[in-house]
């Protein structure tokens, strides 16, 4: 009974004591939630539609803004990451969600989110519409489908080419539906979420900067957040404070990624079933410090009872499914059903947006339309092919060097999620002061933003050549051009398919604030689509402002179809490690 009575008593003090990181995580997660739940709780304000809300620009006010930012983008990081999840899983799991689901991603994820921004603002506005709670949701929408269509689509490639092995080990364990999509389906595809996931956010703050202040029936609706204070600075033309918001903006940037997205990349390598290491491992010293506290393995104890009841509530989803027999003439039916709906479902949407657009603009205009979004495209591959011929030398030099990859992939990470629209008042100056037309000058716009997913996935392809290939390829003496042909460019080509892919999606979003910038009573215009969708928005001609987005979601679609996707296959069939 002694012995009985010593073993809780020492696991009661061995619980109770707490090391001096284990009091810093706690005061930190006290200091986050506490901010959050201040800063959140500002989000409900009266809202007058004859009236919007005016955007301070005094100094003071961007530490309080930077929070409001922030918590915008985490608002819609957790909704994006829950419909990967559920809609990436059903997608793998059933032949016929596939057909559906995998398209309509793929095609939603290819339209540039401002071009329907200002539809959201006012449906939500329509929501509630005494409330600038409004405005917060059209705000998170946009940033949750900045995210979600990359997130969605790279959980269900790493569902499909889930290994043979793994997916008979499920059958012959007995998993559950529950139990297997989280021991085997969200581990295997962990890496792939998290740089995706990575991608995505920095993506995402473009949009978050541009649905914080946009005009809507010719009223400009501002929230409180670094992207109106900057926008409201350029009205103002007060150079100095929109300085002083890129620097509050740029170490956001920075912090988040120290204290969010290197860490969780770091812990994600625990997922990593490759037989080979990668050269260089990332680290983290903020997950380190965590791995040193005892918190979260109590938190693990104490939710590990409410976890295996609901793991025992699941049961009813049923153990994963084996492979069996089906009736081929049911199956072909009911495929035959499901294609004649799906088609009609699809003819239907067809027909009435192009109703509604032959009902509220002329037919020229169309024609119109199609020509300033050829314009466009024409600026879009330019700067495809710029990026190509400057950052892939560039991003191989930097992913084959460990030493320099661990200085320059952060930098570039933080690049890649600033918000190039708050470079164009500069931008705005030296065209102005060059005499350059913004009709060649916006292709400098767009690349500020977009240039940088080449040099990313460059790098990221570069630093994942397999140690061996690298010794052979000098065991062989492949010097200069002849191991750029036969080692370099055929190992990188995969990854810079993906960020060619991205940085086109980027520009196309870019082309929108970048054919058209302002920046006190100067006010540059460039013909394109991208200056039609802002003039449209501007003036609350939603007719216009609808074509416009058709269009170009035509254009984009086309473009990934007969181009991009089929470099996409090509990479995937021909130079995948």
């Amino acid at each position: 009974m002694s012995k009985l009575r010593q073993f809780p008593s020492r696991g009661a003090v061995r619980v109770a004591r707490m090391r001096p990181v284990d009091l810093l995580v706690l005061l930190g997660v006290v200091a986050v939630f506490s901010c959050a739940v201040r800063i959140g709780a500002s989000a409900d304000q009266p809202y007058d539609a004859a009236a919007p809300p005016v955007v301070s620009t005094d100094p003071g006010q961007l530490p309080y803004y930077a929070g409001r930012s922030l918590l915008r983008m985490f608002a819609g990081l957790v909704p994006a990451v829950l419909f990967t999840l559920v809609f990436g899983t059903w997608a793998a799991r059933s032949r016929r969600a596939a057909k559906v689901i995998v398209p309509a991603v793929d095609i939603l994820q290819s339209v540039p989110v401002l071009t329907f921004l200002s539809v959201t603002v006012t449906g939500f506005i329509a929501m509630f519409p005494h409330s600038t709670l409004g405005l917060e949701l059209a705000s998170v929408f946009a940033v949750f489908t900045a995210l979600v269509w990359n997130m969605a689509m790279a959980f269900y490639q790493s569902l499909t080419t889930q290994s043979r092995e793994l997916d008979e080990a499920a059958r012959l364990m007995r998993l559950t539906r529950w139990q297997r999509f989280w021991k085997v389906d969200v581990p295997s595809g962990m890496i792939a979420q998290v740089w995706n996931g990575m991608i995505s956010f920095g993506a995402a703050w473009f949009a978050l900067s541009a649905s914080e202040t946009i005009s809507v029936h010719g009223k400009d609706n501002g929230l409180p957040g670094v992207g109106s204070y900057v926008a409201q600075a350029l009205d103002n033309g007060q150079g100095t404070r929109v300085a002083l918001a890129v620097l509050v903006m740029i170490t956001m940037v920075v912090s988040v990624n120290f204290f969010f997205w290197r860490p969780i990349t770091a812990w994600a390598e625990r997922f990593r079933t490759e037989d080979c290491e990668i050269a260089e491992q990332p680290r983290s010293w903020f997950l380190n410090l965590l791995r040193r506290s005892t918190l979260p393995a109590l938190l693990g104890r104490v939710l590990r009872p409410a976890g295996e009841r609901l793991d025992r509530a699941m049961r009813v989803l049923g153990t994963s499914p084996g492979r069996l027999r089906h009736d081929l003439v049911r199956r072909r039916r009911a495929d035959l059903v499901f294609h004649v709906l799906y088609a009609a479902a699809v003819g239907l949407i067809v027909w009435r947006a192009f109703a509604y657009i032959l009902d509220n603009v002329p037919v020229g205009e169309i024609g119109h339309a199609a020509w300033l979004a050829l314009i466009t495209y024409g600026r879009v591959m330019a700067l495809v092919v710029f990026s190509t011929l400057v950052w892939v030398p560039i991003g191989a030099w930097i992913g084959m060097n460990p030493k320099v990859n661990r200085i320059a992939q952060p930098v570039v990470q933080v690049l890649a999620s600033f918000p190039s629209n708050f470079l164009f008042p500069l931008a705005v100056v030296v065209l102005g002061a060059s005499g350059i037309s913004l009709n060649w000058g916006a292709i400098a716009l767009m690349a500020l933003g977009a240039q940088w997913y080449v040099l990313f996935n460059v790098i990221a392809g570069a630093s994942s050549i397999p140690g061996e290939l690298r010794e052979a390829a000098d065991d062989l003496g492949l010097k200069g051009w002849l191991r750029w042909k036969r080692l370099i460019l055929p190992a990188v080509f995969p990854s810079y398919t993906t960020g060619a892919l991205t940085a086109s999606g980027g520009a196309w979003n870019a082309s929108i604030p970048g054919e058209l910038v302002s920046y006190g009573t100067t006010t540059l215009t460039a013909v394109g689509i991208g200056a039609y969708i802002t003039q449209a928005t501007d003036s609350g001609d939603f007719a216009r402002n609808f074509l416009g987005a058709v269009v170009m979601s035509v254009y984009v679609v086309v473009l990934n179809r007969l181009l991009w996707r089929r470099l996409y296959r090509y990479a995937q069939r021909r130079c995948a490690l």
